[in-house]
């Protein structure tokens, strides 16, 4: 990870609601081709840190963890989590079994798995590079994070009730 901007307040603990806008983009096209945005689809990915439902590394990149600071509200930081399947982290949750930072080929090609995946027209685009088990190396998937301030998250979704 890397931190491009630090935020201001409290870190997000397991069991918060979560709001992102992320740019994705991987180390697996010539100049790390962008393959979606959030802000340019107007629509933050949002998820409960710990419910599982998202990739362990961007879950990581947000709570902290085996040396990896927590991210404050309003913070940005560049993440990249790889293809590879070797790759664990231990979980603070006693006696619950490590889980893998990285993105899983077999699970996306599938078609299930955890987030974020991109939405409407570019998610072919995103399947092509990272659901592609006949590839020869997976890409690493690397994610522009920013993590909302609560201010950001009350005018998205009261603008869009």
């Amino acid at each position: 990870y890397a931190d491009a901007k630090i935020g201001t307040g409290d870190p997000k603990t397991v069991g918060d609601p979560v709001m992102i806008d992320y740019v994705m983009s991987t180390t697996g096209a010539a100049n790390g081709a962008k393959i979606y945005s959030t802000k340019d689809s107007g629509i933050p990915y949002q998820w409960v840190l710990g419910d599982r439902s998202t990739i362990p590394g961007l879950e990581q990149a947000v709570v902290g963890g085996d040396g990896v600071p927590p991210m404050l509200p309003g913070g940005i930081r560049r993440v990249i989590i790889s293809g590879s399947a070797e790759t664990t982290v231990p979980v603070t949750n006693e006696g619950a079994a490590p889980q893998k930072l990285s993105y899983d080929v077999k699970v996306c090609v599938e078609g299930r798995g955890p987030g974020p995946v991109p939405r409407g027209e570019v998610y072919n685009k995103f399947k092509n590079t990272f659901c592609n088990s006949t590839r020869p190396d997976s890409p690493e998937l690397v994610l522009d994070v920013k993590l909302l301030l609560p201010s950001q998250i009350s005018t998205y979704v009261l603008g869009n009730e």
